[in-house]
């Protein structure tokens, strides 16, 4: 069965959502892991529009792929001028990208409303721009902007559009449901019919979110004969996003058999998934299908019990086939199911007879009452097993902390702490300043532990949350606070319940460097191995940022 090409526009269309932006070396860093997956396209930006996407292109050229080509991305002539005299063409070859996507109008709305040109002119803008381009040696992908609307509107015309790119000699010609509105339904239908009118020439389907359908239309096109399919790491992308890659590649492979990357790439989907979401420091979304985190987390006791025994029960694929894994969460709708394969999946070693697990059940029903939540704090829960199994060695503990917060009339808040720590019978007193109480406490108690521990410069607060857990006390309520951390090979979170905010922040702080440390000591404790080569292209997270940055501002 032909594969499908898988065409990334996360470096261009994924860049128009909201809050993501990328520098030229950040692009590269994701094209170079693209490209490592195994795509076979990766659009790059549109060279004629900004400094920054030029010189991407001028990093791309030096550094070179070994299985995608690039893309570069502009639009067709203007109205009125030739091809050779447009300077944006121009810049799409001097980009020395070796293919070419161009957009057009389908839609006659957009052709007499939006560019005010006439339909006959649109179609030659068409025909010429592919035909020019492809005189100077580039394979060239039409995107036909607004496709699925225009054929709804003017069937004819709409077609009349693909046959003038046709006659260019258009590589790849690409329906675009720009606006995110059709159904999958309609996709399939109208891709049977441009594939009956086109013949020959291959198909690609690119799709938006609005309706939050664009991965059904991405595969409802690819069913109707689409051989190309266009997305974005994660979904990134304008209003609602593009149709989400992630999603796509493994239904393509293990759902409909039709290949799309190298043999064994899938496993490097979720590192990928991750490693984009931390460079466009977007929070991920821990339901994404495939690669999310809780993508294959199991709580409910009865589930956990059949996963054990049988995991296709529950999962409807083997998580590690796209370099997930499972998750069983702890609650209060745990049994002795979830304890025992946590238990396993931490290290923590429980007794036979399952009197550990008991009490770990019983424990957790009673802390989850008083507001604790286990199920999004993998770092606590192991730290709560360890002290109810005996096993408990603290790397640190807490003498005292003091917190003072400063505020001027015209001037913004100041905090400062102080904290004194015992570390294997030595005493440390530091003080630090933070952005907030939090942060304070943070560069505080990373000051005084660095003395004896160098490797925390790797490790980093990347989220804090706070929830009022009963709101009727008022200002009096206990409140729940998570602190997700994360070093350069993995992230972790914890959790602490107080009356008072400052306590529980220091809760889960002090958890998330205990769980740090107690990792580091792990393994450094382990036999030395042979040093694997380096591979540039490594699954790691990217470099952690300073300590004393503003991840934590409470």
């Amino acid at each position: 069965m032909e594969p499908i090409l898988i065409y990334d526009t996360t470096l261009r269309d994924g860049t128009q959502g909201e809050s993501i932006a990328f520098s030229a070396e950040e692009k590269l860093k994701i094209a170079q892991r693209l490209d490592d997956l195994g795509v076979h396209y990766i659009e790059g930006g549109w060279p004629g529009s900004n400094p920054r996407d030029l010189h991407f292109f001028k990093l791309a050229r030096a550094a070179g792929f070994r299985r995608a080509r690039l893309a570069a991305f502009g639009c067709t002539r203007r109205p009125g001028l030739s091809a050779e005299a447009d300077d944006k063409l121009a810049a799409l070859i001097a980009s020395e990208a070796p293919v070419v996507t161009v957009f057009g109008k389908s839609w006659d709305l957009h052709v007499r409303e939006v560019i005010r040109c006439s339909l006959p002119e649109n179609l030659a803008m068409i025909r010429e721009t592919v035909a020019y381009l492809r005189r100077h040696g580039r394979e060239v992908i039409y995107d036909a902007e607004h496709f699925f609307d225009g054929l709804a509107r003017n069937r004819d015309y709409a077609l009349e559009t693909l046959a003038a790119a046709a006659a260019g000699g258009a590589d790849v010609i690409v329906l675009c449901d720009t606006n995110g509105g059709r159904l999958p339904h309609e996709i399939e239908a109208a891709v049977e019919e441009v594939r009956a009118r086109l013949g020959r020439i291959r198909l690609g389907i690119h799709t938006h979110n609005d309706c939050g359908l664009a991965v059904a239309n991405s595969i409802a096109g690819v069913r109707a004969g689409a051989v190309m399919v266009h997305g974005t790491v994660n979904g990134y992308g304008e209003r609602c996003g593009n149709a989400d890659l992630t999603s796509i590649i493994p239904i393509l492979e293990l759902k409909l058999g039709r290949p799309c990357l190298p043999p064994g790439h899938l496993k490097k989907l979720k590192s990928l998934s991750r490693f984009v979401n931390e460079t466009a420091n977007m929070v991920p979304l821990h339901s994404r299908p495939f690669v999310g985190r809780s993508a294959f987390a199991h709580k409910g006791g009865i589930h956990v019990s059949a996963v054990m025994r049988r995991p296709e029960a529950y999962e409807h694929i083997d998580p590690h086939l796209v370099g997930n894994e499972r998750r069983v969460l702890v609650s209060d709708l745990s049994g002795r199911s979830n304890i025992e394969f946590k238990a396993r999946e931490l290290g923590v070693d429980l007794d036979a007879e399952g009197s550990d697990s008991r009490r770990i059940v019983g424990e957790i029903k009673q802390l989850e009452q008083e507001g604790y939540q286990f199920d999004a704090a993998d770092g606590s829960f192991k730290i709560l097993m360890e002290k109810l199994t005996g096993c408990f060695a603290p790397l640190f503990e807490l003498d005292s902390f003091r917190v003072t917060i400063a505020k001027d009339k015209d001037e913004p808040c100041q905090a400062q702490a102080t904290v004194k720590v015992t570390v294997g019978g030595a005493q440390e007193i530091t003080a630090a300043e933070g952005y907030g109480p939090v942060s304070a406490l943070d560069n505080a108690l990373r000051k005084a532990l660095g003395r004896f521990f160098p490797d925390l410069d790797t490790m980093r607060l990347t989220d804090f949350k706070v929830r009022v857990i009963d709101g009727s006390r008022g200002t009096a309520a206990r409140v729940r606070v998570l602190i997700d951390s994360r070093d350069q090979e993995r992230i972790w979170s914890t959790i602490g319940v107080s009356e008072d905010i400052i306590e529980a922040s220091w809760h889960a702080l002090a958890d998330s460097f205990q769980f740090k440390l107690a990792r580091e000591r792990q393994v450094r404790s382990r036999p030395p191995q042979a040093e694997p080569p380096v591979n540039p292209l490594s699954p790691a997270l990217p470099p952690a940022p300073s300590p004393n940055d503003r991840s934590i501002n409470s």
